[in-house]
């Protein structure tokens, strides 16, 4: 069995929106969070740095400083951005910006904090993905990133796995964010069609995203890995 206990949970992308519903939800399940954001956090957590994931030198030489300061023993790759655009007018320049904020760090984060993990004896990673890895209109590029981390998970499962170290995948999708609303006001035609196709007949909330995260992240998970939860409200059913 893992040694694997609630320590420290280092959370990308943790300031806003789901990020922010799953660092509140760790620290309330007893971890110490620590956030690495570009912008300030909406909500409290223990420790945060103001970052550009996207520069891998300042990321590297952060996380090293951090690995040496705490006990991180869970890890929540959730940083992301999209740009939306049909096939052909896909811009080759935001293939490398979209890789080097949704994919990069989660391999330098990995690295960073596993050799901890392993004196440890146990710890947990868990990709935030998409639903749209099952394919979404618009998405060339994000869907890349996204089936990317969820291909890495299932090989880091395997190789981790030996060490008390787990490693799965969050999907969700349609979750009601500010940008969601931003982009379909809840008043909308086409708001209301993308609602009445969820067949729980609503959009997910951060939480419920969290909720799923939290359950990875928990010590009695220890025999679940390299498995991906769609949390979308059933939309990727039949």
């Amino acid at each position: 069995m893992s040694r694997y206990d609630r320590r420290a949970a280092l959370v990308t992308g943790g300031a806003n929106g789901i990020g922010a519903a799953i660092t509140a939800r760790l620290k309330a399940d007893g971890f110490r969070t620590i956030v690495l954001d570009v912008t300030a956090p909406a909500i409290d957590c223990d420790d945060f740095h103001q970052i550009d994931l996207s520069d891998a030198t300042a990321t590297t030489a952060l996380l090293g400083d951090l690995a040496g300061r705490h006990d991180i023993t869970c890890l929540v790759n959730n940083v992301g951005i999209v740009t939306p655009a049909p096939l052909e007018e896909v811009d080759p320049a935001d293939f490398d910006r979209m890789m080097h904020v949704n994919l990069r760090p989660s391999i330098l984060c990995a690295q960073a904090l596993l050799p901890r993990m392993k004196e440890l004896g146990g710890g947990r990673i868990v990709m935030n993905t998409s639903r749209v890895t099952l394919g979404k209109e618009l998405r060339t590029l994000y869907s890349a990133t996204k089936g990317a981390a969820q291909s890495m998970a299932r090989t880091w499962a395997l190789e981790l796995g030996p060490h008390g170290i787990t490693v799965n995948c969050v999907a969700p999708g349609p979750i009601g964010t500010d940008a969601f609303w931003k982009n379909n006001p809840p008043d909308a035609p086409l708001t209301r069609e993308i609602i009445e196709h969820v067949p729980v007949r609503r959009v997910g909330t951060g939480e419920d995203v969290a909720n799923a995260v939290a359950f990875f992240c928990d010590p009695r998970a220890g025999f679940v890995t390299g498995q991906t939860l769609f949390v979308c409200g059933g939309v990727t059913v039949g």
